[in-house]
Order: structure tokens, then sequence, then C-alpha cells
């Protein structure tokens, strides 16, 4: 646990040299265009860069028809692949000349973008993500590139033992639900997909209404609200919904294995986690680090590594969605000491419902997560993502200010309250994928 420890104090030290730095750049202002385009702001004319986060709610992979999943992410491969009068070639010679960055990505609940550029530029790069946004060309010769290059993937992964437990695990938690579907597709769906499809989904999902922006650089407020309008102004004021339902995960208590001849048995597990706007968020974070977060000063870590040498990694964290929540976690060791490892596992999820965690724990883990929090004030385009991410989860303009008073408020009552609510080690599911010795499924 030395090494940890040190760790820690090397991510505290470093970031409270950049939070020396960051803190005052992170005034955030609410930029209103002509049009109503909100963007939080961020100026900073250290450097002549400007950076630009989005997302728009309700858009991800999840919102993919039945037939067609994959569509959100071959259309996030695709909006760079041509847009208004200029061709694939043409788009992305246009955006080297400027040394710009654009990309697109799709998530489980929402299609984000991001914008990176020379403030010298700034016209011609968001004259081209306008283009990208709002006159996407889908050609046919792009299309079925990036059709095969994604089919490849799929084939390729097909056999990947990670990927293989992550897809068999959704359809066991979210049986039925959109967030069971495969965000990238398989090849009879991606086969499906048409460029009207492509088409029909810009249409229908990126509008005002579900449109995040934020911004940082070197760029005026004025400056910005031009551009912003020049942009997302032309978005139709409101898109379709998606109707997902909330959903409480399922499987709870399952072992499922998929038998491979493969040298190690990688497992997955996990049960009903907690959401983002829960009172009990905080304390289920600090529990969480202590318990398999940060790597190399986890319970689990010491447990897993340290002490019995079954796995070089080992990790649960949790992953808060817009319909669902999860407390989750994995391993991927030898086959002949998967029961082993699983049982260790098991053991320690229980331990810590029962008994909680120290004093002495709780203050390392508020100390790390304090004290690696500057270091995402890194770059603008980390400060940028930021931005979007605090507004998705409806956190407040003063959530950075307000942050390490949150977590520094949790007394060891409420942590251990929380263990004993939320780490539940009867209702594990777990999926293995290898030639696991000691492990049995269940029905």
């Amino acid at each position: 646990m030395n090494g940890g420890r040190n760790y820690s104090r090397v991510i505290v030290a470093l970031s409270v040299l950049i939070f020396a730095f960051s803190a005052q750049a992170t005034e955030i202002h609410k930029v209103v265009s002509d049009k109503g385009i909100v963007a939080w702001f961020v100026p900073d004319k250290s450097v002549p860069l400007i950076a630009v986060s989005f997302a728009f709610r309700n858009a991800g992979s999840a919102t993919d028809p039945d037939g067609k999943e994959g569509l959100a992410e071959m259309t996030s491969s695709l909006l760079d692949e041509g847009a208004g009068e200029m061709k694939s070639q043409d788009f992305q010679r246009a955006v080297e000349e400027i040394a710009a960055q654009l990309s697109f990505s799709a998530g489980r609940d929402t299609f984000s973008g991001q914008l990176r550029t020379l403030s010298a530029e700034r016209g011609k790069a968001f004259d081209l993500l306008k283009q990208a946004l709002n006159n996407p060309r889908f050609d046919a010769q792009p299309v079925k590139r990036i059709r095969s290059q994604i089919i490849a993937s799929l084939r390729q992964q097909a056999e990947n033992p990670r990927r293989i437990s992550g897809r068999l695990w959704s359809k066991t938690v979210f049986p039925g639900h959109p967030y069971s579907k495969p965000s990238a597709g398989t090849e009879p769906t991606v086969s499906n997909i048409s460029a009207p499809d492509l088409h029909s989904f810009v249409r229908h999902r990126f509008s005002r209404n579900r449109l995040i922006i934020g911004v940082v650089g070197d760029i005026t407020e004025t400056e910005l609200k031009t551009h912003l309008d020049t942009v997302f102004g032309n978005l139709p004021a409101r898109g379709k919904t998606v109707e997902i339902p909330d959903i409480k995960p399922a499987g709870n208590g399952k072992t499922l294995i998929v038998r491979k001849q493969i040298p190690q048995s990688v497992i997955l597990l996990g049960h009903a986690g907690i959401k983002r706007d829960d009172p009990d968020w905080y304390a289920a974070l600090l529990v969480t680090r202590v318990f398999g977060g940060g790597g190399l000063s986890s319970r689990l870590y010491e447990e897993i590594r340290e002490k019995r040498g079954l796995a070089y990694s080992v990790y649960a964290y949790l992953n808060p969605m817009e319909h669902s929540a999860l407390l989750a976690g994995g391993v991927a060791t030898q086959n002949g000491r998967a029961g082993e490892s699983l049982a260790v596992i098991r053991a320690e999820w229980k331990k810590l419902a029962d008994k909680g965690i120290t004093a002495h724990e709780l203050e390392n883990a508020k100390t790390y997560l304090n004290g690696s929090f500057p270091l995402r004030f890194g770059s603008s385009g980390g400060i940028a993502n930021m931005l979007v991410g605090i507004q998705r989860s409806y956190l407040g303009m003063d959530y950075i200010e307000k942050r390490p008073s949150l977590i520094n408020s949790i007394t060891l009552e409420q942590v251990n309250r929380v263990a004993r609510r939320l780490f539940r080690a009867d209702d594990l599911t777990v999926v293995v994928v290898g030639d696991p010795k000691g492990i049995k499924e269940t029905p």
C-alpha cells in the first residue's frame, strides 16, 4: 500500500500547482446568443486556442431504432466525411489546413462533439463545424467505407472476451431495454443502415432543445454569440423524443459462463448502483473509491494483487446513467484461480457492507478525490468537457467551487450507512468468459 500512498501524494502535489494556475481561469460565464443558444464559457487568453465541447441529450445509442443498432455510432464516424459543398477528402483537408481538431462520438445517452482550433482560424473552424452538423453529405463511397470498417471491427471484437462479457452482462442486467442494445450494432444491423437513416438521425436528434455547450479559450463573448448562432442557430428547435423508460438492473444473483479456451477468465460483475442526483452520491463516491477505485490504493487491489497475486488489476466503479445506475467491477485472472478471485471479491463486497470503512480510509479518499480533481483543468479541452458534464448532471455553475466542501462534509457514519445500502454481495450478477475453475453457473 505504500506505493498507493506515494502515488496519492504526487497527485495532490501536482494538483495544488495546477489549481493555483487554473482556479481563477475557471470562472464560468453564461452566454446566450441572439437566437437563444446557451453556452457556458470560460475565457482564457493565455494561449491562442479555442475549445468547444457539446452534447445532445436523448441522442445516444439507446435511441437507435430496432434493427438499426449502431446508427448513432455510424453517424459519429461519418459527420466529418463530407459536408455542404465539400466531399470527404476536401472537408478533411480543410480541417487539416487550419490545424483544427474535429471529432464526434456517441455514448449510451448522448451524442457529443469536440472542436479544437487556433483562435486565428476560428471563423473557418466554426464554419466547418456548422457544415458538419447542418449539412452532412453521407455520400455513398464514405458510407460504404465506414460501414466496412465498422463491420471489420465487429468481427474482430466478436472473439474479444471483454466485449463478449460486456454484451452478455448488459443483456442480462437490462433485458429488453434499450440499454441492452449493442452500441456499435451487429453486422446485420449495420448493413441495414442507409444514407436516409443517417440523415433522419441528424434531422431528429440534433435539436436546440437538447443541446449542451461548453467553450473555453481566446474569444470574446460577443464573438462567441455570433459563432453560436452560426453553428447551432439553424438546427431544429425541437426534435423527436425517443421514450426510454427507467429500469432497475435485473439478473440479481445470476452467474453466467461463456466457455472459451483462453488462458485467462474475464470476470464482470455488479448490481444496481446510485444515480448522480441521489443525496448519497458523494458518500457512495468515497466508499467506492476506498473499495475498488484508484488502482494502487484500493481494498480490492490490496486483497487481489498485493496479498494473493491473483490478478494484475481489479476495479469497481459507479456508473450513473440517465435511466438507471450501476455499481460494477471486474477482474481478469488465470482460469485456475478464477474461483478464488471471485470468492475474494464477494467476501470483500460483503465485508464492506457489514463493517464499513475506517476514518483513516475516509480521509485518504477525501484527500485523493479533492486533490486529483484540479488535474482535469490541465487543458482547455478538459475544461470544456467538464462544463458539458456539469450541465448534463444539473450540478450548477458553482459546482467547481463547492465540490470540495461537498466531499469534505461527508461523515464516517454517512459513508458506512451508504456502504450498507449500496453493497449487496448476494445481488451480484456475474458473467465469466474463459474456462474458469471453481465457478458454477446458476439458473
